[in-house]
Formats: structure tokens, sequence, C-alpha cells
């Protein structure tokens, strides 16, 4: 009986100072590993010297010393050091499921065109319980109608996503100037040179950090997300008018970060960090704000509370209610 070829994938993994989450996500590829597939991964680390390395050892992993921050600096040490026809990427504090990697490279190996393949997410929280998805449910084989659904609130998780390494060589690097959404930066660029594939199976699970405890996180990627906007809009070739409504939902999900973050801040009874969190998503999205201030919604309600003072109750808004 033959045995089927074993193909072999190298796996970029950055990571800063994370050595216990970093051993979780390295455990989860060597759990995929077998007869028909091998692992090359690299660990991209701009952490402290030490522990990423320790880790990396125990798993077999190339460990790569990066002096550069960012994640885009360290995945570029990963990517420069990937010698596997195939090229996939995990951050360090998510996780592959067994879904992954093999359907993404039988869609590769059925089609000879394909140069991206993206795959669903598993939103989860700190001790990776699932909270939402999979994610998304489809999406468009047109490419112009992906680009517009990546340039209006997709942001494919890089974790979930496999490329060729002759995608790698044609792109480039990730562009470290970004320190945010380098990798959205990346994947439109992948995705506008080549055809795309999607595996409609949970290929990761991504965690979350609570709300309320990364405000300055999503300030500083706001700016970052809209660089990365600019400079792709144009090749849609719509409207000024269409791409602001693509602009704006873009950035939906941050702007309803902030409102989970007013509401997290709130019941902990931190005023000042709540309407901090407010004002960022107001100035974001005035047009609504304003609009749904005038309305039953969570933003109405958060106003409510923040001008009734230190003893107001918790927010009572329908959670669904956006």
């Amino acid at each position: 009986m033959n045995r089927p070829a074993q193909r072999r994938v190298s796996v970029v993994v950055p990571t800063c100072n994370r050595p216990a989450f970093l051993r979780e996500a390295l455990a989860s590829i060597r759990a995929l590993e077998g007869p028909d597939l091998a692992f090359e991964i690299i660990v991209g680390d701009n952490g402290a010297a030490g522990p990423a390395a320790e880790v990396a050892a125990a798993f077999g992993a190339i460990h790569v010393p990066v002096d550069r921050p960012g994640a885009g600096a360290a995945r570029n040490a990963g990517l420069t050091r990937a010698s596997a026809p195939y090229v996939a990427f995990l951050d360090d504090d998510d996780v592959w499921q067994p879904a992954h990697i093999r359907e993404h490279l039988r869609l590769f190996e059925a089609d000879p065109e394909l140069g991206v393949v993206f795959g669903q997410i598993v939103t989860a929280d700190h001790d990776l319980v699932p909270t939402y998805g999979p994610w998304p449910p489809e999406l468009p084989s047109d490419k112009g109608a992906l680009l517009r659904r990546m340039l209006s609130g997709y942001f494919p998780q890089i974790g979930a996503t496999v490329v060729r390494r002759a995608v790698v060589d044609a792109i480039g690097l990730f562009d470290e100037a970004l320190l945010g959404d380098q990798d959205w930066d990346w994947q439109l660029r992948a995705v506008r040179g080549h055809g795309v594939g999607f595996v409609a199976a949970p290929c990761v699970h991504f965690r979350q950090r609570p709300a309320g405890t990364f405000d300055r996180l999503i300030a500083r990627r706001i700016h970052f997300t809209r660089l990365v906007f600019r400079r792709h809009a144009p090749a849609l070739g719509v409207s000024r008018l269409a791409a602001l409504r693509l602009y704006f939902g873009t950035v939906q999900g941050y702007y309803d970060a902030l409102l989970d973050a007013t509401e997290a801040h709130m019941a902990r009874g931190d005023r000042r960090a709540a309407a901090a969190a407010f004002l960022t998503a107001f100035r974001l999205m005035p047009h609504r704000a304003i609009r749904q201030a005038f309305r039953p919604t969570r933003v109405r309600a958060a106003l409510l509370a923040l001008a009734a003072g230190p003893a107001a109750r918790p927010l009572t808004a329908d959670p669904k209610t956006r």
C-alpha cells in the first residue's frame, strides 16, 4: 500500500514575551503533523532573550531573534527563513484546530491558479473557550467582490491564511512601518495579484482580550487601518461616497469594541476610562453615534450613564441594538 506523499509547510510564528501562549501555539501546530504533512516552524522573536528560544527548541522550531519592534518585523524574520513550498502563519496567542491546513493544501493541489487560501475562525476568550463563530460563513469567489469585502469590515485572520511560497516571492515582505494591520495590508496585496480559495471549516481559535483592557491598542490600530484602507481602496475604482461607506464598514468593529469598553468600564465604576472610550468611538463614527443617541440604543444608554455620575447603574441597553 502506497503512503501519501508528505507535504511540507513553513509556519511563521511571531512572538514577544509570551512563552506560555507560545507553547500552546506550537503544540497546536505539531499536533497536526502526520505521515502526509510536516511543518518547518520558524519563530520570529522580538521579545526578551531566553524564554521563547527555550520553547522553540522544545518543539523543534527554528528560533530567530529580531531587534526591530512589531509583529511585521517578527514575521519577516520568519519568512526570510521559510523553505517549504507553502507558508502558513499563527500568532503566538492563538491555536490551530484539527480542520486546518490539509483542506487548504487540497485546494492548492486541485487548482494551480490559487495563490492564497483563507479559512474560518472561531473567536475565543482568554482561556480559549469559544465565544463566536466559525466566521465568515462564506467568501465571494469573485476577486473584486472579495476585495470589497476585505475593505468593508472583513480582516482575514492571519492564522487561517496559507499561501504558496511563490506569492511571498511576488509580493515581498510585511510593511514594518505599519505597527498595526500589516497582516491585512499583506493579505490585500496577495489577493490583488493571485487567485483565492476558501475553506469553510474552523481552522483557528482566535484569542480575544476582555472588553475595556485594550482601548489604547484600538486607538493606535485605527491610525494604521486608515493608512492601509487609503492604500488599497483606489484599486476598487469606486466613487468617493462608495469608498466612504466601505471605510465606515471597515471601522465598525472598532466602534462596537469601544462601546463594549465603555460598558465594561462603567460596570467597574471607572467613569474616566468609560468617557475616554466613548469619546474615541464618537470621533470614529460621529454620524452614527449622533443618530443612535436619539434612539433606545447602547449609545444612548452610555450617554445617560455617563451623565448620571458615579452612582449610575451599569448599562442595561439591549446588546443586540448597535
